[in-house]
């Protein structure tokens, strides 16, 4: 049913769930944690959900459902984020009726916990959750019904991939996960990742399977780069994980 969390067990879904009207993609950004949000909509039922909202760009991000006429159904994480607060708590109450979705294994709160093969649907669109930890431990990709895009959180980001030296982080199976579960797509499947630092908006997994100077390495090549990347600490890790792991349950800021 459409509006609805359900398990698919691996099965790929049907093409968008029917013909008809296209996707309405939306990709916003956030300039200081430069991160990416995306407001994926179905034009017919105007069902809709938001991925990786921020906290404070959520007002922009409610207004702009309202502006084109759209009912929020989920706000969505890719992982638990370190960089920023999540919007889903205040989009809970700026627009009700929104549920806040997240990986159970992130140990996070949220209205509804995912897991590997689940589906978020909305209308006649779904996108299929693929675990693919290793930046943390909960992190998945969202892949639209038709393999035709991913959101890949801060797994596989443009021509890079997220960190692996803080929470439960973990290079080896950062590795498989993104060859495994990300790799494995079709080669034009875009690639739209939680944040880029270089002023690029999307990719593709192709693009990404032969020109990413990391995940091109071996594993082992690759483990010894992550572990000596040597980055400086979030700045906003001490505020963001505590009020991440409240994800969307958190009483918003007055």
């Amino acid at each position: 049913m459409a509006g609805t969390v359900l398990r698919v067990a691996g099965r790929r879904l049907s093409r968008h769930s029917g013909s008809g009207a296209p996707l309405l993609l939306r990709q916003m950004f956030e300039p200081k944690s430069c991160t990416y949000t995306y407001l994926l909509g179905d034009r017919e039922s105007r069902e809709a959900i938001l991925i990786d909202p921020v906290l404070e760009t959520a007002p922009r991000d409610a207004q702009l459902v309202k502006e084109l006429g759209l009912r929020l159904l989920y706000a969505v994480n890719t992982h638990c984020h370190a960089d920023h607060i999540t919007g889903s708590g205040l989009l809970r109450s700026l627009l009700p009726g929104c549920q806040s979705v997240i990986s159970r294994l992130s140990g996070a709160q949220a209205d509804l916990h995912i897991e590997d093969g689940d589906s978020v649907r909305f209308g006649r669109f779904a996108v299929e959750t693929r675990a693919s930890p290793g930046h943390t431990p909960g992190c998945v990709t969202f892949v639209l019904n038709d393999h035709s895009m991913a959101f890949t959180g801060d797994a596989l980001l443009i021509r890079g991939c997220g960190r692996t030296d803080f929470q439960q982080g973990c290079a080896k199976t950062l590795y498989h996960s993104v060859h495994e579960k990300i790799f494995t797509l079709p080669g034009d499947c875009l690639v739209y990742p939680a944040h880029d630092y270089h002023g690029l908006t999307v990719s593709t997994v192709e693009e990404e399977r032969t020109l990413n100077p990391r995940l091109t390495l071996s594993c082992e090549e690759f483990v010894k780069v992550m572990d000596n990347l040597n980055l400086p600490k979030p700045e906003q890790i001490d505020v963001a994980v505590p009020a991440n792991l409240r994800c969307g349950v958190q009483t918003p800021p007055s």
